[in-house]
Parts: structure tokens; sequence; C-alpha cells
């Protein structure tokens, strides 16, 4: 259960860099939580909270979590410097190549709305895989 409350609570943390949290990013994590098993309730509480960070075990997952960061990123049609910085700090907090998270970021400018395939990221990691 902490595990999905750590990873929530990145999501939370993502959306609020830009000062605010728009009604599309909350549904979206709200969303997540679904997907994670986790009721809708579980997100309210870790707006106002800090949930001690606890990157998922297998490389999988935590390229699973960054493409929800990027998604997330993306929901509002708005990126801007500030989201870009999170992302990467982000990206290296779950362990994952600098220059893999670089071209995922880079990618996300030729696909509409700035939504990555997962084929893609999938590929993208696959590229920079040790």
């Amino acid at each position: 259960m902490n595990e999905k409350l750590s990873l929530l609570s990145e999501l939370v943390k993502l959306a609020r860099v830009d000062s605010e949290i728009s009604a599309m990013e909350l549904e979206f994590i709200q969303q997540i939580a679904l997907m994670l098993g986790l009721e809708k309730d579980h997100v309210m509480p870790l707006i106002g909270e800090k949930i001690a960070y606890k990157a998922p075990k297998s490389e999988f997952e935590r390229i699973v979590q960054f493409h929800r960061l990027v998604l997330l990123a993306n929901v509002d049609l708005h990126i801007d410097g500030e989201e870009i910085i999170a992302l990467q700090k982000a990206g290296i907090k779950l362990g994952l190549r600098p220059e893999a998270i670089n071209a995922v970021l880079n990618e996300m400018t030729k696909h509409p709305n700035g939504m990555v395939p997962t084929e893609r990221m999938i590929e993208i990691f696959t590229a920079y895989h040790n």
C-alpha cells in the first residue's frame, strides 16, 4: 500500500510544480489510483502531505511510473520548463538512465499533445538498457 501511495504522491508532486493542480490533472491521478487498486479518496490526502518515496522494484515498473508522469505533465496540454526539470529529476529518482529520460522528453515534441505512445517509450528505454 505504501508503494502505491508513494507513486501517487510523485504524481501529485509533479502536478503541483506549476503551483496548482488542474481538474484534468486531478482526474488523471484519480484514474491512476483506481488502476493501482486504490480508491479515488486516497488522492486528496496526498495533496497536503508528503509521503516518503519508494521506487518500484522492477525496472519495467519504474518505466511505467515515468510514463505516467510524462502523461500527467501533458494532460493539461501545457508543459513548461519547470515540469521538464521535474520530469528529469523524477526519472533520475526512479533510477532510469539520463540519456533515456532526455530521449523521451525530446520524443514528446513529436507527438500530438506530447503523449508518447507506450510502445515508443519501451523502444527508447530498450535502446538505452544496460
